[in-house]
């Protein structure tokens, strides 16, 4: 039996949209008042969108990234790569 890995890939153009997005949900959480980290780990682990603010169309903006996606570019980001 072979065991083959499995990749995954986000685009450089991917990449910087999912930054945008994120930029600007954690200024929406920011200018409402919430602890933006906190409230955006609680978004990522759970996929409820409840924990992101409507302000600025903040929850409909990070509904549409690919946790997945999130996570790589977050990975990526955290390491300096």
């Amino acid at each position: 039996m072979i065991d083959k890995t499995q990749t995954f890939s986000v685009n450089e153009d991917k990449e910087a949209e999912l930054k945008k997005t994120l930029s600007v949900v954690y200024d929406a959480l920011t200018q409402k008042g919430y602890n933006p980290i906190n409230q955006i780990v609680g978004y990522i682990l759970s996929e409820d969108p409840t924990y992101i603010t409507t302000y600025n169309n903040a929850r409909s903006l990070i509904r549409h990234i690919d946790r997945d996606e999130l996570l790589q570019v977050l990975v990526k980001s955290y390491l300096g790569l």
